[in-house]
Order: C-alpha cells, then structure tokens, then sequence
C-alpha cells in the first residue's frame, strides 16, 4: 500500500509541475521544475524511495530509449551522419578521458575508474531538456536534429562506457583487448537483437491482425513490450540492452511504413506513447529533486574525509565540472569544424563557415538530462566483496548537480547565442510535400473511379455511386490545382488552404459543442455520443496538424 502511494504522489509531482512549468511568466525548463517539485516533496515528507539500480535501469530507460529512436527523423539523421557520429561517439571518448583524469584529480578520494564511470555518465546529452529550455529562442531545425541524432547515438555509447568502468572499480582490472571484443560483443548482439525482436513482434502481430482482425489496446500493448523484451533478451545473452532498446525503436519507424495498422491504433497508440514520455522523463526528475538532500548530506560526508570541511567545495565540484564539460565539447566542436572545412578546401568546395556564436551555442547545447540521472543511479551499491561502492553518493549528487546547472546555463546562454543567428536557409521541404499530396490525390482518384464503377455496376442506383464519386474526386482534382501551381498562384493556394483549414476547425469545434449541448438535453445516448465527437476528435486532429 506504502509503495501505490508513493507512486501515486510521484504521478500528481509530475502533473502539477507541468501546470506550474506553463503558469510560470517566466519561461522555465520543465525538468528544473520538476526538480524543484521533488526537492519540496523531500522537506514536508519523507517518502523512503529507495533506488534499486537495476529496477530503476529496467523500468525507465528502455521505453525511452525505444521512444527516441522510434520518432528521431531518419532521412535527417543520415544527413549529418558524419557529424552526429563525431559527436555521439568520438566526443564521448573525448570527455570520458578528459573529464575521469579531471574529476580524479580534484577530488583524489574518487578512485580512477569510479571518475571514469562518472565521466561516462554525464557524456550523454538529453534533446528533450534541449527543446524545454528553447520556447524563448528556438534553436535552428538543423541544429536540433544534430543534437537529437547525437543524443540517440551518446546514449548508447556513454553508458557501455559506464559499464566498462564499473567493471574496472569492480575488479580492479581493466584491458584494452578485451573491452574493444566486448564492445563489439555488446553492440552488434545489441542491434540484431533489437531488430530481431521488433521484425519478429511485428510479423506476429500482423498475421494475427490480418486473420482475426486488429484490436487496437492489444496493438498499444505490445508496441509497450517490445523496448523491454528487446532489453531482457540482450542482457540475458550479455549484449548491450540500451542499444537493443535504440536498435528496436528504429526497427520500428520502418515497420510502421507499412501502414498495416488501423488509424485509430496508430492515434491511440501515440498518444500512449507521449503519455509514457512525459511521465518517465517527469518522475526521473522528480526523484532526483526528492533524493537531493539525502545526497547532499552523503556527499559532504565523502568531501570531508578529503580534508575540505565546508560544503561548498561540492558546488565548486559541480561548477567546475560543468566548465570542463563545456570546454572540452567546445574544443571538440571547434576542431571537428576546422577539420571538415579543410576536406572540403581540398575538394574545391565552399561550405558555410558557422559564426563562433554557434559553435558555443552547440557546446552549451550539450544538456544532461534523463538518461544522466538514470545511469548513475544504476552505480553498483556494493563491491564484489561486500564493501560499500566508493564515492557513489559523491558520483550521484555530482551528477544531478551537473544536470542542474547545464539546464540553467543553456537557458540563459542561449537566447542571447542565437538571438539575430544568421544561418544558411534551410532546404525548403514544400516541393516534396506538394509532389506527394498530388500523387496521393491522383491515386484517390483512380481508386475512387474503380470502386464507384463495382459498387455500382448492375445495380439500379449506379447514378447515386456516380455522383458521390465526382463530388469526392472533385475535392482530389481541386488539391491537384492548388499543388501544381508555381509561384504566386502556389502561394495563393496555400494561403486558401490555411484559410479553409481554419475554418474546418471553427465548423468541428461547433458540431463538437452542439453533441455536447444535445447530450446535456437527454436527447442523446452516452454510446452515441462518444462515438460522434471520437469521430470529430480525429478529424480535428488531421485539420489541427500543420
């Protein structure tokens, strides 16, 4: 009982920080909020929560991790494939290195491989923290998809290295040899195995979909499974389960090309998944808001016994750390930049050369977020003989500050970084759009023409078939027009669809509101009634998308 309670107040955490997040005249990041929330939380009440890491591992991160590269933009993510991969797995080399030999030699009473776990902790970045702390100054769309391409990519790779170093605190022992097998180990059996059971979860579904028709909650249901048998089966047979829990979500964006699921699985579905999102995202924050003093307390203790007797040596820890982050991406950034530039000088080519406006902004845009706190509350409580971890408490409370203060610092640093930013134009997207609403029209079309010709062959109503036909076809053959224009007239045509957009969605707020008057009147069922308004719900939801 003790335990639903606590998981009930967490869920009502989340829900008042979100209302306080939008409240707020000033525009706060969520997670800051959230944090706060369960820093309040920890001062009237003690809840007791105590962290398990591997529960805490499983239970939060592969549905994320699932999310992320389930809805991460492909076609973008292949474009800059050079880049995110620069950043995913070369700059986190980069920082485990820089930042373990830094925080071991600050803080001596850290052993070495403990400051490596912790270096592999805060290398990943967290674009949803990004995007929370954006609304004053939306960061360039080119920009936002590196940093989520990065981050779906450093996830992965941050926390194999985290494992490798707790293996070595652990043991004591530590080979090149045999960490680069075992990487290669872990994230190949990762990815087949995560692809494996998306292909396989799919097939199954959709041989039972097609025979006995689709029920959308069992639908929902497995799209949930799927990130957490993807993770189990590759930690049973010891691969990489967060790559598995990537590896499948993408796996899965392509089983969704085949458009196999019903309409309203797919809607449904969706917005089952945002729910998920924002609660695990919104209860990890929570935690490390309610955990906050428990940490600290712990981690003065650890600066105490390394001779420095005033806490406030944790929040130079913390600040420091931080700058070192920020440097040595800053650095990483800035080199990358000079060395790509230099291949295209060789190959006679004249990129865009970014300002060093941007190249900070990039740095400072390296939040930590989820997957941060997730991973260093994963940090083994015990060593193999049954002494505490060292430093753990220091690593945790270490960690949340630095998420703490890489959130402020980018929302205060970037609005001002790119604020009048000029960039390059982005390619714009509205040709293809247009070419493939012409031939989806163009194929309505033909397809309407067919079925009006069976349904109403033989019968002694074919002219009603016939006029319902054209008058469809003529909404089709009016698209047609208004795609195929140029210049002006395109835009003209566009500006017409806004409009009729518009007013689409004025006519089904009125028809929605009329359902509910004619409800409140007893003059229509409850049954009918949802079944009406799911219907203008969903359209709604169609004319509502831009």
């Amino acid at each position: 009982m003790e335990t639903i309670a606590v998981a009930l107040i967490l869920l009502l955490a989340v829900v008042v920080s979100s209302a306080f997040a939008r409240m707020s005249p000033v525009a706060l990041p969520l997670p800051l909020v959230q944090i706060a929330i369960g820093a309040v939380i920890a001062s009237v009440a003690n809840l007791g929560v105590e962290l398990q890491p591997d529960i805490f591992f499983l239970l939060f991160l592969p549905p994320l991790l699932f999310l992320d590269g389930w809805r991460i933009p492909k076609e973008r993510l292949f474009r800059d494939k050079g880049t995110i991969l620069e950043l995913a797995l070369g700059l986190v080399v980069f920082t485990v290195i820089g930042i373990g030999y830094f925080v071991h030699w600050m803080i001596p009473a850290v052993p070495l491989a403990v400051a490596f776990a912790l270096a592999a902790i805060v290398s990943p970045t967290d674009p949803i923290a990004v995007s929370a702390i954006a609304a004053r100054a939306p960061i360039p769309g080119r920009l936002m998809h590196i940093l989520e391409g990065e981050s779906l990519l450093n996830d992965a790779s941050g926390l194999v290295c985290m494992r490798f170093a707790i293996v070595a605190a652990l043991t004591g022992t530590f080979s090149i040899a045999t960490a680069i097998g075992t990487f290669l180990w872990l994230a190949i059996g990762g990815v087949i195995i995560g692809v494996g059971v998306t292909w396989v979860a799919a097939t199954w579904k959709n041989w039972l979909s097609q025979r006995f028709g689709e029920e959308t909650g069992s639908q929902i249901l497995i799209s949930l499974l799927i990130p957490f048998g993807a993770y189990l089966l590759a930690e049973r047979l010891h691969c990489s389960g967060i790559l598995a829990a990537v590896a499948a979500g993408i796996a899965m964006s392509y089983v969704e090309q085949s458009g196999q699921a019903l309409p309203v699985t797919r809607v449904r579905r969706s917005a089952v998944w945002d729910l998920v999102q924002l609660t695990a995202n919104g209860i990890i924050f929570v935690l490390l808001g309610e955990q906050l003093p428990q940490l600290f307390t712990s981690a003065a203790r650890v600066v105490h016994e390394t001779g420095h007797h005033k806490p406030v040596w944790l929040l130079l820890y913390v600040l420091a750390i931080n700058f070192a982050l920020a440097a040595l991406r800053f650095v990483w950034v800035w080199t990358s930049l000079r060395f790509t530039l230099f291949r295209a000088a060789l190959k006679g080519e004249h990129p865009y050369v970014p300002s060093w406006r941007l190249i900070a902004a990039t740095s400072l845009a390296g939040v930590r977020g989820t997957i941060t706190l997730a991973g260093v509350l994963t940090l083994p409580l015990t060593m193999n003989d049954g002494s505490a971890f060292p430093a753990r408490d220091l690593a945790i409370f270490l960690a949340a500050g630095v998420i703490i203060v890489s959130l402020v610092a980018a929302s205060l640093s970037l609005p001002y970084l790119l604020r009048k930013l000029e960039l390059p134009p982005e390619p714009s997207r509205q040709e293809e759009e247009d070419r493939a609403r012409i031939a989806a029209a163009e194929a309505a079309i033909q397809a309407i023409a067919q079925a009006q010709h069976d349904m109403g062959e033989g019968r002694g109503d074919a002219d009603l078939y016939t006029d319902a036909g054209l008058r469809i076809m003529e909404l089709y053959r009016h698209r047609i027009d208004g795609r195929s224009r140029a210049g002006k007239d395109a835009a003209l045509a566009r500006k017409i669809d806004e409009i009729e957009r518009r007013l689409r969605l004025i006519a089904l707020r009125a028809e929605r509101t009329e359902f509910y008057r004619i409800a409140r009147g007893h003059q229509l069922s409850e049954e009918t009634t949802r079944k009406l308004v799911r219907e203008v719900d969903l359209l709604e939801s169609r004319f509502a998308t831009k």
